[in-house]
């Protein structure tokens, strides 16, 4: 669960699971909060039911919204929906809520395949709909954010991802989650690949990015701990600080490999250099495998 920075007012990010039904959230009476109910409150095989999985808590338990389609034209009188009680809950709950209602409305409207039609199904913890007929993986299509990571110098944090070429670095990146913010994915991304904790963002602009559908939110960030940050050994593998004299060294020998300039990526990072980036960062540039 990450906190948020002084001055940013963020919902939660990584939610904690509530019953769902049809777009309404069950609330007891005259409680202002949700529901909220072990794992062990619901059968272990319900046929009707799907759930998924919205993260880890810090205590680093994982929380679900577990997903029944309903087909009751009226609710009981204890059910309220998130427009009602919204104004009632935490910031800890209406993450949860939003979250786990965006996922769970999504999954309602891709119950089939978009290539071939044939029903879908649930994989990866909720996170994609498969097709076992033409086996294509249906995602969310929500925003992606794209970050550049700066120290109080004013240095700059590259990644490498395991999938790029030798010697390719780039800024950090990730999906827009269902229910998310723009900035409540920035902290998040920065923390799950490098550790890193935000203290204050901008935003700097966006480009559509059509490989294969995405719109990506460039953003520039600033964190506190610039000693300790260390890549996360699965998405990204390597991660490097670096001053101008150093990127322009480094892209001059051949040690580093900036992504193509016709990216975002690649415009944050000259951006930050300066009005003789487009003759000082001469050297090859690489798209990922």
């Amino acid at each position: 669960m990450l906190p948020s920075p002084e001055g940013i007012a963020l919902p939660l990010s990584l939610p904690l699971s509530l019953p769902l039904s049809r777009g309404e959230l069950d609330r007891a009476a005259k409680k202002n909060s949700l529901d909220l109910q072990s794992s062990d409150s619901f059968p272990a095989n319900d046929e009707n039911a799907e759930r998924y999985f919205l993260g880890l808590d810090k205590a680093g338990t994982p929380h679900f919204a577990l997903h029944r389609s309903a087909s009751l034209e009226e609710f009981p009188s204890e059910y309220e929906s998130l427009r009602t009680i919204g104004k009632s809950l935490n910031s800890l709950e209406i993450g949860a809520a939003v979250h786990a209602l965006a996922i769970a409305q999504w999954h309602d409207s891709h119950r089939r395949c978009a290539k071939c039609g044939a029903e879908t199904r649930m994989a990866m913890g909720g996170a994609v709909r498969r097709c076992d007929s033409c086996e294509s993986d249906h995602h969310p299509r929500d925003p992606a954010v794209i970050v550049l990571v700066k120290d109080r110098s004013d240095r700059i944090l590259l990644g490498r991802q395991r999938v790029w070429p030798a010697k390719r670095f780039s800024t950090f990146a990730g999906f827009v989650e269902p229910g998310e913010s723009f900035e409540s994915t920035v902290i998040r991304e920065v923390a799950e690949e490098c550790g890193g904790i935000v203290t204050s963002m901008r935003y700097l602009g966006s480009q559509p990015w059509p490989f294969p559908a995405s719109l990506m939110i460039a953003f520039e960030a600033i964190i506190s701990n610039p000693d300790s940050v260390k890549a996360d050994g699965e998405e990204i593998e390597e991660i490097i600080w670096l001053n101008r004299t150093e990127l322009k060294s480094k892209v001059a020998n051949q040690g580093l490999l900036l992504p193509p300039r016709i990216s975002v990526a690649r415009a944050m990072i000259e951006a930050w250099y300066g009005e003789s980036a487009s003759e000082d960062l001469v050297g090859s540039e690489t798209w990922r495998n």
